[in-house]
């Protein structure tokens, strides 16, 4: 379970919950050295979990690892391959068909190599680690950012990269720094139209999308009481907006009963008896606390193009008459790994009855995602899923589907400035339709209903009526769910292929003619010579997420096939000379041309690049692939003013930082590293010199952002590459 008692002896002091459970997979508690932001952890997770998309490279690489089995139970999960079109079952099938070959190696490399595989169908990822595999003080890792949603069970759960999965697959302990630790004091009761959404959405609108990079956010109080276990993990799971590390909730009845529902009675009998190690200490420290009243928090909606720009539903109207965004609401989405439990969709399905007897459907499009197989059966079987259909609403899959950009819309043309009201988590520029004019807002699955119903922004269903076909006036009454079946839980289709005691004699197959699949060749190891006459490839203007250095949607399917997937590379990234997307200025040509073309030109001639960026570079998911593709392609550094969680950990290229404005000159700039004391920690060890084309040049500093360790990896030239070596 957890055992912290050495950490508590050592450090003297009361623990956060977090830190019981961080410091209680310890590798080394004794000979650890423990400073919140600041010193590495070696880490021993319980579990890991990959979706399919990000699996193909994790396998791909734990393959070439050589190594015969994984050391930690392991899953994978098909959500992200399914495009959402038509309705779930033909959606469903037509995936089949298409990912045939990437389903058949997942399927095959968990059965050879020990991990479990969950079939196309079986649900989205993180709803099926919530149902089967977290409960309290258990750490799991998982390779989606949204991994943090087990947090609504009392577990550390925590997005990473493929290369990490594959080190806590492969038995090595696993790096974090020491995460600070952020209270969130809740205080009230959650009533009316008020989720457990807008308490996360009032969060991001505190701290932005970046105020939580390299925190740990603990919520705590007496408001924690009234939200359900399945509102605390959509809390948790949007807590990757902020830049978290993870998120976590304290033990209570709600997890218990929870546990109890879904299987796992001993283990909520166990976490009952040992209920003072999954709450944190009394008079432990918060390094900051923001404190919410639930009783006072009205309903949020966040956007657009951003999740941090809150708003109150009651204002969202007249804030987008003066911005000049899109009154009428296109489409509304309900469903997601954030908002797709039984809760979530008994709410939602309360609101449909309502316009239903009134003789009304919604005004909007309106499309529903099941988070897993089980809450599909089981809204079937308790009839939400027919209410949902009858105002209007589409069935979709038990997938990630337009939440990450997998949708075949085709209501509106590309370019066309429209809105869209999401119960998702993520509303970036053209994530989910791949339209950079839609504007998405992320809401409550009753919110989104409401305004579905509705048809525009400008309806707040607190205090405005809707007009029924006889032209009654009536006010939504506001939505209700139960928390969990009472019947229980349908389980559905049987989606689970355990892997057999002994797969050492089973063959994993990869088509050397295969578009979708791609055997990996080690990057080079470290020269130990400067970096020198670095072009720059593109300076990025402005927000650079791992959506605009690697696209989602049609993309995933070369997820397993590193150079074709290459081919997105920044396509969604703003070139601050022109302001243009994908258009960026060859220095040895002198022509434009798009940023993978002009990568690959330079790599055919031997120049090495360097990306130059922002704040904050790398934000968002599918991290892995933003950081191999730029290596793949020649690249050997990305300067940035500051990293988001994660991508600049990587050990392939170099993660460079400069505290100050990063000049550049559009005709000709070349950069120089030196990387002489690379074996160096701590503030400024690197110099890089940039010549202009007027034949000056200047000198700057630059931070990179590895620990000792990282530098070892780096130095190799992956994980890969050392995952290798300790075979030998």
């Amino acid at each position: 379970f957890i055992d912290s008692a050495v950490v508590h002896f050592s450090l003297n002091r009361p623990l956060t919950l977090s830190e019981k459970i961080v410091y209680g997979h310890l590798d080394d508690p004794a000979g650890q050295e423990i400073v919140r932001g600041r010193t590495y952890l070696r880490l021993r997770p319980d579990r890991v979990a990959m979706q399919d998309a990000t699996a193909q490279m994790a396998m791909l690489q734990f393959i070439s690892s050589g190594l015969p089995k994984v050391a930690v139970p392991s899953t994978i999960h098909c959500d992200h391959l399914i495009e959402a079109q038509i309705g779930g079952a033909q959606d469903l099938q037509r995936a089949k068909e298409v990912n045939h070959e990437v389903y058949n190696f997942l399927a095959s490399a968990g059965a050879k190599y020990g991990v479990g595989f969950w079939k196309p169908g079986s649900g989205i990822i993180h709803q099926i680690i919530l149902e089967n595999y977290a409960y309290p003080g258990v750490m799991l890792i998982g390779t989606d950012s949204h991994t943090p949603n087990g947090g609504g069970l009392g577990c550390i759960c925590i997005g990473v990269g493929g290369a990490d999965a594959v080190d806590v697959m492969a038995g090595i302990p696993w790096e974090l720094k020491c995460p600070n630790v952020i209270g969130v004091k809740l205080t009230g009761t959650l009533s009316g139209w008020t989720s457990p959404k807008d308490v996360i959405l009032k969060v991001a609108g505190i701290l932005t999308v970046k105020g939580g990079t390299g925190a740990i956010v603990e919520y705590h109080g007496p408001g924690v009481d009234s939200i359900s276990c399945t509102g605390m993990a959509t809390i948790c799971n949007m807590g990757a907006e902020i830049g978290a590390t993870t998120s976590v909730f304290p033990f209570n009845h709600r997890m218990k009963t929870y546990l109890e529902k879904t299987g796992r009675g001993e283990i909520a009998a166990l976490a009952n008896e040992n209920q003072d190690l999954l709450v944190p200490d009394s008079g432990c420290h918060y390094d900051q606390i923001i404190e919410i009243n639930l009783s006072e928090l009205k309903p949020h909606i966040n956007g657009p193009f951003t999740p941090d720009l809150a708003h109150p539903v009651s204002d969202i109207g007249s804030v987008a008459e003066k911005n000049g965004w899109p009154l009428d609401v296109k489409v509304g989405l309900i469903g997601s790994c954030t908002n797709s439990s039984y809760e979530d969709m008994g709410r939602a399905a309360s609101l449909a009855k309502q316009a239903l007897d009134k003789g009304l459907k919604c005004k909007a499009q309106f499309t529903v995602t099941p988070g897993s197989e089980q809450i599909r059966a089981t809204i079937e079987r308790d009839g939400y899923a027919k209410l949902l259909r009858d105002v209007g609403g589409v069935v979709l899959a038990n997938a990630c589907g337009p939440c990450i950009g997998q949708w075949d819309r085709r209501d509106v043309k590309k370019g066309e400035k429209n809105t869209i009201v999401t119960s998702f988590n993520r509303n970036f520029t053209a994530r989910n339709d791949a339209n950079p004019a839609t504007h998405a807002f992320v809401t409550s699955p009753e919110i989104v209903t409401a305004l579905a119903i509705a048809g525009t922004l400008k309806f707040n269903p607190e205090t405005d009526f809707l007009t029924a076909p006889n032209g009654e006036k009536f006010k939504l009454v506001p939505p209700t769910g139960d928390e969990l079946p009472a019947r229980d839980f349908d389980p559905g289709q049987d989606t689970y292929q355990h892997p057999p005691p002994d797969g050492s004699g089973l063959k994993v197959d990869v088509n050397p003619q295969s578009n979708r699949l791609q055997l990996l060749e080690p990057f080079d190891r470290w020269s130990g010579n400067d970096l020198e006459d670095l072009r720059v490839l593109i300076k990025v203007k402005g927000k650079c997420t791992t959506d605009h250095i690697s696209a989602a949607g049609p993309w995933l399917k070369f997820r397993g096939h590193l150079d074709n997937i290459s081919n997105n590379l920044l396509i969604g990234a703003v070139n601050i000379e022109n302001d243009a997307v994908n258009k960026i200025r060859n220095l040895l040509t002198g022509e434009f041309g798009g940023v993978p073309d002009v990568a690959r030109h330079y790599k055919k001639h031997n120049v090495s690049w360097v990306v130059v960026g922002d704040e904050n570079y790398g934000e968002g998911s599918s991290r892995e692939h933003a950081a191999l593709e730029p290596r793949h392609l020649g690249g050997r550094a990305i300067i940035v003013k500051s990293f988001a969680r994660i991508h600049g950990e990587y050990e392939i290229f170099l993660p460079l930082e400069a505290k100050r404005h990063l000049p550049i000159d559009f005709n000709s700039s070349v950069w120089s590293v030196n990387r002489n004391k690379l074996e160096e920690t701590g503030p400024a060890p690197l110099k890089a010199v940039i010549k202009h084309s007027d034949g000056s040049s200047e000198t700057i500093e630059l931070n990179h952002t590895f620990n000792e360790t990282q530098i070892e990896w780096f130095q190799a030239g992956s994980a890969l590459n050392r995952m290798k070596a300790l075979q030998k």
